[in-house]
């Protein structure tokens, strides 16, 4: 027959022994069909999520600027993008010690005095009665034990959490350091551009005073007049949309490297190489599955997955023990003697017996809240696949425009040699040489801005697959 002093042992003892159950399903990565082959030729594996990946990543080195360097380790500690997702992963690190901090009983202490009037136990007389005198000092423990998995099952749901925060973190930084590259690029295109439409603009108004003169003496119409004026007021006018255009990429850029436009300035540069970064044939293996995207959308099924044990463990008896030792006496002088020791020990059990239906609708809410992110994680997968597609599409159809205009750039040089040529033999007019210069800088200018999308195809193709091409050491945290 069990004896009161051995009862409380033996339920503590009972109590760890099925600690370790965990009521809710274990985690299983949902299963997805996913094409072994990209439909524009690049071919790929599966790979397992790692949210690491594309942190460890710089792919941005591959274009050899110093000067995009530069402003990728700027945006990198003082984008305030990233600082306030920096913030929300080092919330998520502590939900997850406050989830760990249920395993563990809480210990408290306390010391206590009071003095009062009362019938016995007197030391100062009183007209109406006695001063009493009470010390104590006590130490107490709690603990619940996580017999049903509750506490355990809310730490997988707060690491995974915690995980999907580091990936969002992940993309953040991808998102900001693709849009520094995008932003960057765009300025040097328009740099370019610019250059080219003040050649243009000085040309058109060279060919314009010939008319004029021409148009004096008779020998030009007015229609022909009237069509040299458009021609200088459209290239005067596609400048100036140019030079906005720059000013609002250079504002953009500021304020993604953490400063005010007022302090940041990019000076321009008269030419500019477009360095495009060679797209391998075969894609290794882990760059899909690393986008921060995919991996945080895993994460939260695995996040919502645990919480349907914990809904589940809701059904199940909570037991609490508690134990208290401690001493009380009169006064704090022998206080700590044996005869003024106190303590106690037990455990409380309780359980539920009706709440209207409340538990089974939290189960069934969670249920259908991991099918929701289970939905939303294979919607993410299939969207990354087009994302990759659109982008090898872009690139695939601008080299190949890239490769048509630089044909007709040089064609253009060879007419133009030929004219400069002829007029030195008296046998064209100044004025049909600057036509031809004039169309040569054209085509230059239609050259450079496909190569400048080429080069910001280029970045996108690269956020699209986590962070680059690289085969990289995937380490988990």
């Amino acid at each position: 027959m069990m004896t009161g002093r051995r009862a409380p042992y033996l339920v503590l003892m009972l109590s760890l022994g099925i600690s370790g159950c965990m009521v809710g399903p274990d985690y299983r990565k949902p299963t997805l069909e996913l094409p072994q082959t990209f439909k524009e030729g690049a071919q790929w594996q599966r790979a397992v999520a790692n949210p690491q990946g594309a942190l460890d990543s710089q792919w941005w080195l591959e274009y050899h600027d110093p000067i995009l360097n530069g402003l990728m380790l700027r945006a990198a500690t003082a984008n305030q993008s990233i600082v306030a997702a920096e913030a929300a992963y080092r919330l998520a690190q502590a939900q997850v010690a406050a989830s760990r901090a249920g395993l563990w009983p809480t210990v408290t202490a306390g010391l206590s005095g009071s003095r009062g009037v009362g019938r016995s136990g007197s030391t100062t007389s009183t007209s109406n009665g006695s001063v009493e005198k009470s010390v104590s000092a006590t130490l107490g423990a709690s603990w619940e034990p996580d017999l049903w998995g509750l506490v355990r099952r809310g730490i997988e749901s707060s690491q995974a959490s915690a995980q999907a925060s580091d990936a969002l973190l992940a993309g953040v930084r991808l998102s900001i350091g693709g849009s520094v590259a995008s932003n960057y690029f765009g300025i040097r295109q328009l740099d370019m551009d610019i250059r080219l439409l003040e050649q243009q603009q000085r040309i058109n108004q060279q060919l314009l005073d010939m008319i004029q003169t021409e148009y004096t003496q008779g020998t030009a119409s007015n229609d022909q007049l009237l069509v040299a004026q458009d021609e200088l007021t459209s290239v005067v006018a596609a400048l100036q949309t140019s030079q906005r255009s720059r000013e609002q990429f250079e504002h953009a850029l500021a304020v993604l490297v953490g400063v005010a436009p007022a302090q940041f300035s990019l000076a321009p540069l008269d030419s500019f190489a477009f360095k495009l970064p060679a797209t391998p044939l075969n894609l290794p293996s882990g760059l899909l599955q690393r986008r921060p995207d995919v991996v945080a959308a895993e994460r939260s099924v695995a996040a919502a997955n645990a919480k349907i044990g914990v809904t589940e463990a809701a059904f199940y008896p909570n037991l609490d023990l508690t134990a208290q030792v401690g001493y009380t006496g009169s006064a704090l002088g022998g206080l700590f003697s044996l005869p003024n020791r106190i303590w106690s020990v037990g455990p409380a059990l309780a359980e539920t017996l009706f709440d209207g239906g409340a538990r089974t609708s939290a189960v069934k809410a969670a249920e259908a809240s991991y099918d929701e992110e289970v939905a939303n994680y294979r919607g993410t997968v299939l969207g990354a696949l087009q994302n990759v597609e659109d982008n090898l599409s872009a690139l695939n159809h601008l080299q190949t425009q890239a490769q048509a205009y630089q044909q007709i750039y040089q064609r253009n040089q060879q007419l133009f040699g030929s004219q400069q040529a002829q007029q030195k033999a008296g046998t064209v007019s100044r004025q049909s040489v600057l036509t031809q210069q004039l169309i040569l800088l054209q085509t230059e200018q239609i050259l450079r801005d496909t190569q400048g999308q080429l080069t910001q195809g280029a970045v996108a193709l690269v956020q699209s697959l986590g962070g680059g091409w690289q085969e990289e050491p995937l380490t988990s945290k």
